[in-house]
């Protein structure tokens, strides 16, 4: 079921009409950037937009603007969103695909944010024939990103985010700082949970387009193997 297999079944060529069609006749890369909680990922995906100029899209963005607009993919989501449910995986893929035919990314090529969230995803991107040229698996070790995420902190006036150990707020504000629910141990560590279970079963549909990546630096440390890698593709 890796994407390579996926692309030689024998309606192949019809997928891969597809996939061109998406990609703008195979011009414009599609790159997939994902991560855990806190391991740095919004900050590369700033970094890889201001280098390489790829249009940055996330299927909440995509939701949200079809939606609002009233498309045909819009309103059936919004059927699925009123009801309280999950908007189905194919649903979102179509979103996704549809998003990716417009010119901007047919110029520029694309980064997707945070997409496919789970396996049924990538097995709906695979049947559609969306086809990733790079896969960006941030990596941090878990006790890391706990260290991350139980530091921070958030002044409820300004909306700012300190860290106790990495972003040292001012003394003055300390006492009115709010540790967030969802900045907790336990919190973290069952997000890091639903996260690894997710990945682990993500990952064998782009295995030939992986390339994992050392979280652990500093931003530009770490941006140097994102772009190290986007460079060779």
């Amino acid at each position: 079921y890796p994407q390579e297999e996926g692309r030689a079944k024998p309606a192949g060529s019809r997928v891969t009409g597809i996939a061109c069609e998406a990609r703008g006749g195979g011009d414009a890369p599609i790159v997939v950037i994902a991560g855990p909680p806190a391991a740095g990922k919004g900050t590369q995906c700033e970094k890889i937009k201001s280098k390489y100029g790829y249009v940055h899209i996330s299927t909440g963005d995509i939701l949200r603007e079809n939606v609002k607009n009233g498309t045909e993919l819009g309103l059936k989501a919004k059927g699925f969103m009123d009801a309280g449910g999950l908007v189905p995986s194919e649903l979102i893929v179509d979103l996704v695909k549809d998003r990716l035919s417009k010119p901007d990314i047919k110029a520029k090529g694309c980064l997707l944010d945070g997409f496919p969230r789970a396996p049924d995803q990538a097995q709906a991107m695979v049947d559609a024939g969306v086809k990733v040229d790079r896969f960006l698996l941030i990596e941090v070790p878990d006790e890391t990103l706990v260290e991350r995420g139980c530091g921070r902190r958030l002044d409820p006036e300004t909306g700012d985010i300190y860290h106790l150990k990495f972003k040292p707020p001012p003394a003055e504000i300390v006492d009115r700082l709010l540790h967030r629910s969802d900045d907790k141990e336990d919190a973290i560590r069952v997000r890091l949970g639903n996260y690894h279970s997710q990945i682990d079963g993500i990952l064998p549909f782009f295995q030939n387009v992986v390339l994992k990546i050392d979280g652990t630096g500093k931003p530009d440390d770490v941006f140097g193997l994102v772009s190290g890698s986007l460079d060779t593709m």
